[in-house]
């Protein structure tokens, strides 16, 4: 269909599809199989100044819109969704310091991730606080000039490989959810290290770590934005950011459907190519025709936020819920139209089953996605 695209957003799009092409697909089985950070394919995505698509151009960016970036999402994410969640890590990391850094600590950071220099992370969830951020138990206290950190966080993406960690911590435990600030942790502040990386079912090319603080000294203007406004910050966050994972649950999708359609033309069963039965014909129109609505629900969504409306959590969440439920339920059927060969480890299939879980549960589960868009109607109908 035609996207209506600008010549810069089909720049974009064809720069993450030749490194999807030439670097992602070659690879990715190997980094799935030795759970491997993909650093020098992100290294080549940064010399493509694909990491300075959000950032401004005043530090070194693409001056990108929320469109730019889940076009480059849905481009890496029809290779591996494991590459695409570290970089797209990077940017949820940076962007608590684009919405309320000062001008001080943007010149600091925002040129090194736009460069791929370094790596950021977002550290938010915790053993007792991921749905439910209120329960957050990391805290911060000042001593003198000094922020001292306690606490621990829990299955943080980057972690261990990234340079920068955006910290939620409660600064004032009195004041509930007005009781939490946003503060940045660089690798190599002492009291400050990350835990194992965990084994997960999917997208192991990225690196899931704990993030601990014992004692955690950091200077006092690390703290990002004024003390008190660190949840208000996650949500302008997550707000702008799940788009891109409805846009990583696109392109996986898109993958496996390619997949899918050219194993059914090859595979002959009955003196003919299996998509010549009507049963695989349903299949295969099901999952193009609700793929081809998740993009342009998340196409849609990218562009209102780029709009800058004043609220834009419904339209965020539903997004992000329609394209990774159909994401799970077109790479499922993708494994049933290629039967036993679907099942097998040597073909991408399986891979693309595994990986597309996450996409319902991290950033969000997509049950609290469903709590916010009924929220939000409650209170449009209010009016």
């Amino acid at each position: 269909m035609e996207r209506f695209l600008t010549e810069e957003q089909q720049m974009i799009v064809d720069i993450a599809r030749q490194i999807t092409d030439e670097l992602i697909i070659p690879n990715r089985a190997e980094l799935d199989e030795k759970h491997e950070f993909p650093r020098d394919i992100l290294t080549a995505m940064a010399k493509a100044d694909l990491f300075g698509i959000p950032i401004p151009e005043e530090y070194g960016g693409f001056g990108g819109s929320c469109l730019d970036i889940v076009l480059a999402l849905e481009e890496i994410g029809r290779g591996c969704i494991g590459v695409g969640t570290a970089f797209a890590a990077s940017a949820l990391g940076i962007y608590p310091i684009m919405i309320g850094g000062s001008p001080e600590m943007k010149d600091k950071y925002l040129p090194e991730v736009a460069a791929g220099n370094k790596f950021a992370a977002f550290g938010l969830t915790e053993a007792n606080a991921g749905s439910d951020a209120s329960g957050i138990r990391t805290t911060a206290v000042l001593d003198g000039d000094e922020w001292v950190l306690n606490g621990t966080k829990q299955w943080i993406t980057n972690g261990g490989e990234a340079q920068i960690y955006t910290v939620v911590a409660i600064t004032d435990k009195n004041k509930g959810a007005r009781g939490a600030s946003m503060f940045v942790v660089e690798d190599g502040d002492p009291g400050f290290s990350c835990g194992p990386k965990e084994v997960k079912m999917g997208i192991r090319a990225s690196s899931t770590t704990e993030l601990i603080f014992k004692d955690c000294r950091i200077p006092k203007d690390r703290l990002i934005g004024r003390q008190g406004t660190g949840f208000i910050t996650v949500m302008k966050t997550l707000d702008s950011s799940r788009p891109g994972i409805a846009a990583l649950g696109v392109g996986l999708a898109q993958g496996a459907l390619d997949m899918a359609v050219t194993y059914a033309k090859q595979r002959e069963q009955f003196g003919k190519p299996i998509i010549g039965f009507q049963a695989i014909q349903h299949l295969l129109a099901d999952m193009a025709t609700t793929l081809e609505a998740a993009r342009a629900l998340t196409y849609a969504a990218a562009r209102h936020i780029d709009a800058h409306p004043k609220d834009m959590s419904k339209v965020s969440s539903m997004c992000k819920v329609f394209a990774t439920d159909m994401a799970m339920k077109v790479t499922t059927d993708a494994v049933q139209v290629m039967g036993g060969y679907g099942y097998m480890c040597h073909y991408p299939a399986e891979k693309m089953m595994r990986d597309a879980k996450i996409l319902q549960i991290y950033e969000g589960t997509n049950q609290v996605q469903r709590n916010v868009i009924g929220q939000e109607l409650n209170k449009e109908y209010n009016k």
